[in-house]
């Protein structure tokens, strides 16, 4: 059953302005409602967060990143002062003849994410892999099972 709404000329029930305001929360002429209207700069482009699951075993310190749709050679994986960083790309492929999406979900585009590294590890003993989809980098965790005494001069 389809209900009809009656509109008078003179009088509408809500403005659009108004409508921001109430699924904002805000009064109209306040300073919050006017920052809902700020332009969305196109041009300026931020990475993607990547997701990650770290966690150790007893020898080994694991980060695991889901990287489905990345060439390998479209990854870079660096560590410097404990601190992993992964950087890539994942492309759509070739998209000139779209001409209306109805729904975009999917980020395309540059993604990166840092992680400074709970655990010391040996930078010299890394493995990277990539399989299915996801990219698995493994440390050898140094031992601190032994105290070092220090002399004090």
């Amino acid at each position: 059953m389809m209900m009809a709404r009656k509109q008078r000329d003179d009088e509408d029930l809500l403005m659009e302005d108004e409508l921001t305001a109430a699924f904002l929360g805000d009064d109209l002429g306040e300073p919050e409602a006017a920052a809902v209207e700020e332009e969305w700069d196109e041009e300026e482009v931020v990475p993607g967060q990547l997701a990650v699951d770290v966690y150790e075993t007893k020898e080994r310190l694991v980060v695991k990143a889901r990287t489905a749709g990345v060439n390998k050679n479209e990854l870079d994986v660096s560590i410097a002062d404990n601190t992993l960083s992964i950087k890539g790309t994942l492309s759509a492929g070739n998209e000139d003849d779209v001409e209306n999406y109805f729904v975009q979900e999917c980020y395309w585009g540059e993604f990166s994410r840092s992680i400074s590294l709970p655990v010391p590890v040996k930078e010299d003993e890394i493995e990277a892999v990539l399989k299915d989809g996801v990219l698995t980098v493994s440390f050898t965790k140094l031992k601190q099972d032994t105290v070092k005494k220090i002399e004090i001069l």
